[in-house]
């Protein structure tokens, strides 16, 4: 039997936070009773500073039944890194962890499979979407461009996968050995390299409250993935500069060929656009550039990318 934790992250969600204990504690005793994971298993959910009740029902929960254990970081860190506290918080705790996101629209009976992939020897096994039919045409157009994107752009991801999946102690104990600050776990994990394995599930609909991932977070996000994963942006300001000093060394002839031939012409419209065009691509460039630098200097400072203000445990 494995001794399986699930982490959770939360960030205001009191609306779905009974639901979701609910499902996953008959899904759990469902799992016990055939014997598929340990009594000592347990479901930890992790506070990213709240501002609603979030805190006081995981308490609640924990003090009704402790199968239920709380990990409070000292205020809001942003998704990614609330789950690598609970993931980090539990690598020694269990022989495999379980991210899953406290919405539930992740099928928790995929964990079955999962469970089975990792009795198979699989120390990473991934939740991908099987289908989009219920996303409307722009989701499911700008997710599949967001996977087709980061992959272009060096970030190789797991194809219609957020953060549900199965690690193992050794993949985690192996993770933890990745200390940057800037973070982007779906494409982080495929770095440990260890035996990795899909199980596909439908997503479901969340049942209450708001997506904690809109359009301008998933933006963010997938920036996040490129340039923490990559070089290749500032690689490809470096192929667009050559290719632009080639085109002015065109130019340059062109013109000389056409004053020596008395062909001149003013010249304004074309000059002000060559200024505006080569402005635009320099602020570009320098701003990507910016990007890295901004990376660096987050690096350096060596800050702790969370810190642990509280865990109810056993």
């Amino acid at each position: 039997m494995t001794k399986l934790y699930l982490a959770i992250p939360c960030y205001n969600e009191e609306e779905v936070l009974w639901d979701t204990a609910e499902k996953l504690l008959n899904k759990y005793y469902d799992m016990m009773s055939e014997r598929k994971i340990t009594q000592t298993s347990r479901i930890v959910f992790i506070d990213d500073g709240s501002h609603d009740r979030t805190w006081d029902i995981i308490k609640d929960l924990h003090e009704q039944n402790p199968i239920f254990q709380g990990i409070k970081l000292t205020r809001n860190r942003g998704h990614q890194n609330a789950l690598l506290a609970g993931l980090m918080t539990l690598k020694d705790k269990a022989d495999a962890v379980i991210s899953i996101d406290a919405d539930l629209q992740d099928d928790i009976n995929a964990i079955d499979e999962m469970l089975e992939e990792f009795e198979k020897g699989s120390d990473v096994v991934y939740g991908v979407r099987s289908k989009r039919d219920k996303d409307s045409f722009f989701k499911r157009f700008t997710a599949e461009s967001y996977y087709r994107i980061l992959n272009k752009m060096g970030a190789k991801v797991i194809f219609n996968h957020a953060d549900f999946r199965l690690m193992s102690k050794r993949a985690l104990q192996a993770f933890s050995l990745y200390h940057e600050t800037n973070i982007f776990l779906r494409g982080m994990v495929p770095l440990v390299g260890y035996k990795s394995s899909i199980v596909t599930y439908e997503r479901a609909e969340r049942l209450a409250g708001k997506s904690k991932y809109p359009l301008r977070k998933m933006l963010a996000l997938a920036w996040e993935g490129v340039t923490s994963l990559s070089i290749r942006p500032i690689r490809m300001i470096t192929w667009l500069g050559l290719i632009i000093f080639f085109i002015s060394l065109i130019m340059i002839v062109y013109s000389l060929v056409s004053f020596f031939i008395g062909a001149t012409v003013s010249g304004w419209a074309s000059t002000l656009c060559s200024i505006w065009a080569l402005g635009g691509l320099q602020l570009f460039a320098i701003g990507i550039i910016g990007e890295y630098i901004g990376k660096i200097y987050m690096e350096a400072k060596r800050r702790p990318r969370y810190i642990v203000e509280q865990y109810l445990k056993d």
